[in-house]
């Protein structure tokens, strides 16, 4: 990144050097904003497909198109302090909301774009929403068939004009046309901008984002400029992240991730942000612009790895038999040759090979030969899928981080990457385990409050800037390495008082690509059980294959064969789990198949896609009596939402199977006899 002379240069009334009192240098991202359009006027900054074709913007283009919005939203009415609720998928246009808002002294606050209307709608009136940017009429007709419980929306702002224009215009206006009047009003509206960009300061409000609500209502969590800049420039510093960097935006913007990497770094180190044309042309997309900064969450990962073995059971034979031979020689050495460390050369050569035949081709179809750097975080990725990656030379890590730490808390060194860590202290941030072995971190990212929630402020930040993460985990005193065991608050006994960590096993489970979701429960009993989802992509050309028909996901889950392949990856999953002797409890006795996949919209995911445990264990008491109390079948009657917002109710007898389980400790070779 270049640096600006120590002079202090003014363009429109705003300095363009950086301050030593100022968040890294810089007071906001506008300010960043300012940097990059003289720094790097014509590189690219936004890149977005539509119908086929990638646009792109430079620094200096996306500034005079987030500076017009921002003329614009004065001329509507926006006054300082006021929030604006930013709903749709990853568009420049909307991503330019967020500064645009930030220079007028707005807050801008990111909702999740498939939130049903319901949950829109708490958002919208917990922070008191003047004014919607809506991405289009679906997003449109949701806020406005729950306007009636949002007393201070005004006005609403649409980017996508198609099926709008017999909508009564009184409160709508369209983005292009707001921007319009904001260039043709400029001369007049100029000052006031300029006044409202020279009075912000590192400690206004930047973002307000919102947790998932995995136990409750979700919280908006108050993000300052200095929270998002600090954390932005330690982690791209850390990663050696530069302007010539690309990255693929395709995660919500409403979660903290997308908007670290695609506002936050991205402003302060200058690369390239891509938006997909559609979530259907992701993987296309993802090929042609081969970013060499990635970042997904596990689920992703583990999708992909699906599809992967998904097309392998459909290729010839001996396509088979390279991929088998050669990705077990990468799951030896792929690794090791990766973090630079000594291998043989006979290894290194059969390893080059593989790359010809299959880690080359593998990369490029899954859109990752440029990477450099790619992070998977928001859950414990399973060891099998970190490695598998790995061993292809892709340098993916983890990291440690929340919504209230502006993501970052702990981040995995290049050369000290494992799969059980989830690596050492991000810069400027502190780690701490509490006596009840509870994580603790303190840095710039932590949030400034929640809003309008002082008693869970309180209760989460200490008086000293420490924070409860609610995880519990161990620092290695060693390496400095942390290690998440769980969320502190899943962490519990067995009756037998050994340890009883449910996403240990939960993540075993989905390496295997026919298991999709799995939920272990056992804390105070006697023996764990599981609720389990197939993944119908995987098993559901399992059945193509061998032409078993099925008319939906129920009778498919239901099939014997389908129910024996579960079992053996549950009796596998439990040889592994009994080889850790403080885990080695947590072994599955009894599960079930689930009848229907577990979905956001029927309240037992979060947006994120997170486990709600407590919800299920609610939900479906009836199914978790029947795993304990020795029943073979249980009927079950369960409520479900549909896509147009409709409720209904599917009933299904489900079998309780049994699973082997082995003596903790018991070697491979005896597990497997």
């Amino acid at each position: 990144m270049r640096k600006s002379p120590p002079a202090r240069r003014r363009k429109g009334g705003i300095d363009l050097a950086p301050t030593s009192q100022d968040a890294g240098g810089f007071p906001s991202i506008p300010a960043l904003l300012d940097r990059n359009a003289q720094a790097f006027a014509g590189k690219t900054a936004y890149r977005e497909k539509e119908f086929g074709i990638w646009q792109s913007w430079t620094w200096a283009e996306a500034r005079e198109e987030i500076e017009a919005l921002a003329l614009g939203l004065i001329d509507l009415g926006v006054q300082k302090g006021d929030f604006i609720a930013i709903i749709g998928s990853n568009r420049p246009h909307l991503y330019w909301v967020v500064p645009a808002a930030n220079m007028i002294g707005a807050v801008p606050v990111p909702v999740y774009q498939d939130s049903a209307a319901e949950e829109m709608a708490y958002v919208l009136d917990h922070c008191g929403a003047r004014f919607v940017m809506a991405e289009d009429q679906e997003q449109v007709d949701k806020v406005l068939d729950v306007q009636d419980r949002l007393p201070q929306f005004e006005q609403m702002i649409y980017l996508d004009p198609r099926g709008m224009r017999k909508y009564d215009h009184a409160k709508l206006h369209e983005f292009s046309k707001v921007q319009a009047t904001g260039r043709s009003k400029a001369e007049a509206l100029r000052p006031e901008l300029e006044a409202r960009k020279a009075a912000i300061t590192p400690a206004d409000t930047c973002v307000m984002l919102y947790t998932s609500g995995t136990t409750g209502k979700p919280k908006g969590v108050v993000l300052s400029n200095r929270n998002i800049i600090e954390t932005s420039k330690n982690s791209s510093e850390f990663d050696k992240l530069n302007p010539g960097d690309e990255v693929l935006a395709y995660l919500p913007m409403a979660w903290v991730g997308d908007f670290i990497f695609s506002i936050g770094q991205a402003y302060w180190t200058g690369f390239c942000v891509n938006c997909p044309e559609s979530e259907d042309t992701l993987n296309s997309d993802l090929r042609e612009i081969g970013p060499t900064y990635y970042f997904a969450p596990p689920r992703v990962f583990e999708g992909q790895l699906t599809t992967v073995m998904i097309r392998m059971e459909d290729s010839t034979r001996m396509k088979k038999w390279l991929f088998r031979t050669f990705m077990a020689h990468a799951r030896k050495v792929g690794g090791a040759i990766l973090d630079g460390k000594p291998v043989g050369a006979w290894d290194r050569f059969k390893y080059w090979l593989g790359g010809i035949f299959v880690y080359g081709p593998l990369k490029n179809a899954l859109g990752f030969s440029r990477v450099r750097v790619g992070y998977t975080a928001g859950e414990a990725i399973g060891p099998e899928i970190f490695d598998f990656y790995r061993s292809l030379g892709i340098n993916l890590k983890q990291l440690y981080g929340q919504t209230e730490a502006s993501v970052f808390i702990a981040q995995q060194p290049d050369g000290e990457v494992r799969s059980d860590t989830v690596g050492v202290a991000s810069p400027g941030v502190e780690l701490k385990i509490g006596d009840n072995g509870e994580v603790y971190y303190r840095s710039p990212g932590v949030f400034e409050y929640y809003y309008k929630n002082e008693e869970s402020t309180a209760s989460t930040k200490d008086a000293e800037g420490w924070v409860a993460t609610g995880d519990a985990g161990i620092i290695e005193p060693d390496t400095g390495h942390l290690r998440i065991i769980d969320r502190a608050k899943d962490v519990g006994k067995m009756a037998d008082g050994s340890l009883f960590a449910p996403k240990f096993v939960e993540n075993k489970l989905k390496f295997y690509p026919n298991i999709l979701e799995a939920v272990v429960f056992g804390n105070g009993r006697s023996e764990c059980t599981a609720f389990i989802n197939i993944d119908l992509a995987a098993v559901g050309n399992w059945a193509e294959r061998n032409n078993i028909a099925y008319s939906s996901y129920q009778e498919l889950a239901g099939h014997p064969k389908v129910m024996a392949t579960v079992q053996e990856h549950v009796e596998e999953v439990n040889r592994s789990v009994a080889e850790d002797e403080m885990l080695s409890g947590c072994q599955v006795h009894r599960f079930v198949i689930l009848h229907k996949e577990l979905d956001a919209d029927d309240g037992e995911m979060t947006r994120t896609r997170k486990v709600r445990r407590r919800t299920i264990e609610e939900k479906y008491h009836d199914l978790l009596t029947a795993l304990y109390d020795g029943s073979k079948a249980v009927s079950t009657r369960t409520e479900v939402t549909y896509e147009d917002g409709r409720k209904g109710y599917i009933s299904a007898t489900l079998e309780v199977r049994e699973a082997k389980t082995v003596p903790a400790g018991a070697p491979k070779q005896v597990a497997a006899e």
